[in-house]
C-alpha cells in the first residue's frame, strides 16, 4: 500500500492553532468523563481501529507551567508509550522538548492517575517499539515519511 503524499500546507503556522484548541477541548472533555469521552481517537487511521488516548502533563521548559495534552498511547508491559510524532510536522513538539527538560510527571488513563519517568527510547529499544506503534495507529509510518526527522518515541515508566 503507498503512502498518502505530504500534504502542501502541512507547514502552515495555523495547524499548530488549530491542534492547540482541538487538544484543549478534548483534554477538558476526557477530564470531565473519566475519558469516556475523548478516551479513543478515531481519525485517520484510527476511524476503523480506535487508539487508545491518555492525557499527559509536562513542565514549560521555559516558563515553568503545566500543561496537559491528550497522545495517543501503547502499553508495553508496565510502561506506557508515546510518540512525539505531531503529525509529520519537521519540528519536535514542544511535550516532548519539556519532557527531555523534565521527565518526571504525570499521565491520566482513564480515571487513574500515574506518576511516570519519561524516557526517549534510542537503538534496539526504539527499534522494538515502532513496529508496534505502527501496527497501533498505521498513520505514524506515514507521518515519519512525511519529516526528515526521526519521530522520537518515549517510555514513560512507572515511579
Amino acid at each position: 500500500m503507498t503512502k498518502p503524499e505530504r500534504p502542501p500546507n502541512l507547514d502552515s503556522p495555523v495547524l499548530p492553532v488549530i491542534f492547540r484548541h482541538v487538544g484543549r477541548a478534548q483534554v477538558w472533555l476526557y477530564r470531565v468523563t473519566k475519558g469516556r469521552v475523548g478516551g479513543k481517537w478515531r481519525i485517520g487511521a484510527g476511524f476503523r481501529k480506535p487508539v487508545p488516548t491518555l492525557l499527559l502533563q509536562h513542565r514549560g521548559r521555559k516558563s515553568g507551567k503545566l500543561f496537559t495534552i491528550p497522545l495517543l498511547y501503547l502499553r508495553d508491559g508496565e510502561n506506557i508509550v508515546v510518540v512525539a510524532s505531531q503529525g509529520g510536522l519537521p519540528n519536535h513538539p514542544q511535550w516532548y522538548r519539556n519532557l527531555v527538560a523534565s521527565p518526571d510527571t504525570i499521565v491520566q488513563i482513564r480515571g487513574e492517575r500515574r506518576n511516570v519517568r519519561a524516557v526517549v527510547a534510542k537503538g534496539e529499544e526504539r527499534n522494538r517499539l515502532w513496529p508496534k506503534l505502527v501496527d497501533l495507529y498505521a498513520d505514524f509510518d506515514t507521518y515519519q515519511s512525511w519529516t526528515e526527522r526521526e519521530i522520537p518515541v518515549v517510555v514513560l515508566q512507572p515511579r
